[in-house]
C-alpha cells in the first residue's frame, strides 16, 4: 500500500474511519507527544510483538515516528512478517503536529 500523508490521516480520523495507528517512537517521546488513539511499540520492541499483533495482518495499520526512518523500518519489517496494509506516515507526527 501507499504510505499516507497526515492530511489524508486526518480526514480519515474526522470520518470516524482511522487506521490502527503504531507510533514506534520511544516512550518517552510518546509521553511528549501522540496521535490520539495510537498505541506506542517502540521499533527495538517490535520484532517481539510480531505475535501479538497477528489480528491486525489483514487490517489497515499506519506506522509512524518523529520523522519517518524508524517507522520505514517497521513498516518493512511488519511487511516481512505478512502484514499487507502497512503505511508510513510521511513526515512523522513532526509533520502531523505542523498540519
Amino acid at each position: 500500500m501507499n504510505d499516507i500523508t497526515p492530511a489524508e490521516l486526518k480526514e480519515r480520523q474526522q470520518q470516524n474511519q482511522t487506521p490502527v495507528i503504531i507510533d514506534v517512537r520511544e516512550p518517552w517521546e510518546y509521553e511528549e507527544t501522540h496521535i490520539d488513539g495510537s498505541q506506542n511499540i517502540p521499533l527495538g520492541e517490535l520484532p517481539g510483538k510480531i505475535e501479538d499483533l497477528e489480528d491486525l495482518k489483514h487490517q489497515e495499520i499506519v506506522v509512524h515516528c518523529k520523522g519517518g526512518g524508524r517507522s520505514a523500518t517497521a513498516k518493512a519489517l511488519l511487511q516481512q512478517h505478512g502484514f499487507d496494509k502497512v503505511r508510513n506516515l510521511l513526515g512523522g507526527i513532526t509533520a502531523y503536529n505542523a498540519g
